[in-house]
């Protein structure tokens, strides 16, 4: 049950992410999930220290946690943005 929720929460959250970064229109629900994984990964490595918590790949779905995950996110699409488009938006 844990892994369909963590499939659940990991697509709203790159969800979000797609629609403070406006990269929305191009992205579909798949990669929503995956940006909110892989942003969940990467909030995890850079950002969990600094504010002592889990993300949501660590079945940690606190609030603080879900705020790590969701800037995660947001730093995975910017610097996507800024390979594959030169600038972050």
């Amino acid at each position: 049950m844990n892994f369909i929720i963590w499939i659940v929460i990991g697509g709203v959250l790159g969800w979000l992410a797609s629609l403070v970064m406006k990269t929305d229109a191009q992205q579909g629900m798949f990669l929503n999930v995956v940006v909110g994984i892989v942003g969940a990964l990467l909030g995890g490595w850079l950002l969990s220290p600094l504010f002592g918590t889990g993300t949501i790949n660590t079945d940690d779905f606190s609030l603080l946690s879900l705020g790590v995950s969701f800037l995660g996110a947001i730093i995975l699409l910017a610097i996507v943005n800024l390979v594959f488009r030169g600038r972050v938006r």
